[in-house]
C-alpha cells in the first residue's frame, strides 16, 4: 500500500503588511494634500540635481 502526500502552499497577509500599507497610503494622501506646492517642488528639483537628471 502506498500512501500519497499532497502539500499545498497557502498564503498567509498577516496584519502587519497590511497596516504598513494602509500606513504608507494615509501618509501619501496627508503629504499629496496639505503639503507646500513650492516644498514639494524644490524637492522633486533638487533630487534631480543629486542624481544627475537635467531638469533644466
Amino acid at each position: 500500500m502506498t500512501t500519497k502526500t499532497i502539500t499545498q502552499d497557502t498564503t498567509d497577509t498577516s496584519f502587519i503588511s497590511i497596516a504598513s500599507a494602509a500606513l504608507a497610503g494615509v501618509f501619501l494622501l496627508l503629504l499629496a494634500g496639505f503639503a507646500q506646492g513650492s516644498v514639494l517642488h524644490d524637492n522633486a528639483h533638487d533630487t534631480r540635481h543629486a542624481i544627475a537628471f537635467p531638469c533644466h
